[in-house]
Parts: structure tokens; C-alpha cells; sequence
């Protein structure tokens, strides 16, 4: 017998405990980085999500898309303006960002998806009322945070075995369409439908300690501490507060993953390995 197929089966069955335990789970996803970068990522990204839709997993895709953002901006011709160090959103902006992110990116993912034989439906948050935003700061214009979020038409998708891929962009109380960190929105997200796991894929190993190794389980005081002692810091704090407010909002665990790593969702997911730091209450 072939050693090959043997140490497949071998892994295969030893799944089981993981699969029984998130049949019927919802997990939110935020895909970026290293896992949009390229086909034969993005390849692989998909046939995971087709794989855990198929074993009983409800997965939502959030995803970002900056680089293309700044990309279809520079080709308009269309300049950048920055508010104590932040992105301002104004009008022609966020009819960009909708375009970019609503259209282009938006339809790749869910072309990937439906080519590895899963069944995708894109969506924003303006769709079916699912996230309602509030400006976050008069001066950076059309960037908002979620205020109300409605997940009735993710659970209508859930039950008919589709996959919910999502652009970061809400709708207004006067109609207007707001810019939202993709982080934030996958939280939200999260929070309003109660998930299993929120997964926020990072083109980093996960959060690091002193010695500069990554924490593979982290409580939320554990990760509180390590922010207030500077072992947390740059681009890892927002992570870790969209993570403590998912906690907080009713998310039974946050996981900053290395999308980096080849399967990086199901080694997560469906075996002892982990592929990154697991947050938890």
C-alpha cells in the first residue's frame, strides 16, 4: 500500500472531532494580503472555503482591496488627501472605493468560488440593509463605522448552501455610501451573527511576544497587557481591538492568521496545528 495515501487517510480521519465540531458553525473570514495577491492564491483560498461550505461550515467572506483602490485612483488621475495620518474619503473617492471593491474585487472572489464548484453571492453592506454606517470623523469625510447591522439575508443565504462574499462599504442614514475598515466590518459582521470564529487573514505569522515568537493562544487581558507594555504594536493594535470588540459583542474566538501559509483556514480549523494566534475571551 502506498505510504502516500495511507498518511492522507490517516489525516482525513483524524478531522473527524474537527469537522463534528464546526458542522453547522458560522465562520466570518476577512480576506487581504498574500491570499488576494495572486490566481494561484486565491486558487486556493477558494477550494478551502468550497471545501468547508461542503462539511457543514457556514463561511462569510469580507475582503479588502486597497492596493487595486490606490491602483484605479492613480490611473483617474484622482488624488489623495490624509487627516492626522488618515485616508479622507470624499465624494469621488468613494465612488472609486464602490467601484473597486463593490465590482472588480468583489466579482474575483466570487468567480473563485464558483470555479472550484462552491455557490457565491456578492454583496455590500448597502445590500438588503446588511450594514448600516455613521461617518467616523467630520474631517475624513465618507469613512464610516458600522451603527446597525442586519444578517437576515446571511441567514437566508446560509440555508440555501451559499456563500456570502461581502465589500466593506455601508450605506448612510442620508443615503450616502460610506468607506469602512474591512477589519471593523468582518467584526461587525461577526458580532451580529453570534460566529464560531472570526478569521482575519495578515500577511504576518500572528501576534509576536518580546523574544519576537509568535503567541499561538492569547486571552483578551493577556493581549490588554501586551499592548500596554508595547509588545503589541503598529498595524498588529487594530487587529487586536477588532478582535476584543468581536470578544466583547459575542464572537467565541478571533484568529489573526498567516494567509501566507498554504490552507492556512483548514490547518485553523481542522487540525491540532493552528496557523496563527488564537484570541479568546
Amino acid at each position: 500500500m502506498n505510504r502516500d495515501w495511507i498518511a492522507t487517510a490517516a489525516t482525513l480521519s483524524s478531522a473527524l472531532p474537527y469537522l463534528q465540531r464546526y458542522d453547522g458553525a458560522v465562520v466570518v473570514i476577512k480576506l487581504g494580503g498574500h491570499a488576494m495577491g495572486s490566481d494561484e492564491a486565491m486558487e486556493g483560498f477558494a477550494r478551502d472555503v468550497v471545501l468547508m461550505r461542503q462539511v457543514g461550515v457556514n463561511p462569510v467572506i469580507v475582503h479588502g482591496g486597497g492596493p487595486m483602490i490606490n491602483e484605479m485612483l492613480g490611473r483617474l488621475g484622482v488624488g489623495t488627501t490624509f487627516a492626522n495620518g488618515k485616508r479622507v474619503t470624499d465624494g469621488t473617492t468613494a465612488e472609486v472605493v464602490e467601484m473597486v471593491l463593490g465590482g472588480r474585487v468583489n466579482a474575483r472572489i466570487v468567480q473563485a468560488i464558483q470555479g472550484q464548484g462552491g455557490r457565491a453571492v456578492g454583496l455590500s453592506g448597502k445590500d438588503a440593509g446588511l450594514v448600516s454606517c455613521r461617518p467616523v470623523a467630520a474631517d475624513l469625510g465618507y469613512v464610516g463605522a458600522p451603527s446597525e447591522v442586519d444578517v437576515s439575508v446571511l441567514r437566508t443565504l446560509f440555508a440555501a448552501d451559499m456563500i456570502p462574499v461581502i465589500a466593506p462599504i455601508g450605506g448612510g442614514a442620508g443615503g450616502e455610501t460610506f468607506n469602512v475598515n474591512g477589519d471593523t466590518f468582518a467584526g461587525a459582521v461577526a458580532q451580529a451573527l453570534g460566529a464560531d470564529r472570526l478569521l482575519l487573514l495578515t500577511d504576518v505569522a500572528g501576534v509576536k511576544d518580546r523574544a519576537g515568537d509568535v503567541v499561538t493562544e492569547l486571552t483578551a487581558e493577556k493581549v490588554r497587557a501586551m499592548t500596554a507594555d508595547g509588545t503589541i504594536l503598529g498595524g498588529m493594535i487594530p487587529k487586536t481591538e477588532t478582535a476584543l470588540e468581536a470578544l466583547e459583542g459575542g464572537v467565541r474566538a478571533v484568529v489573526i492568521l498567516d494567509g501566507r501559509v498554504p490552507n492556512a483556514v483548514l490547518l485553523e480549523l481542522f487540525t491540532d496545528h493552528g496557523a496563527g494566534s488564537l484570541i479568546r475571551g
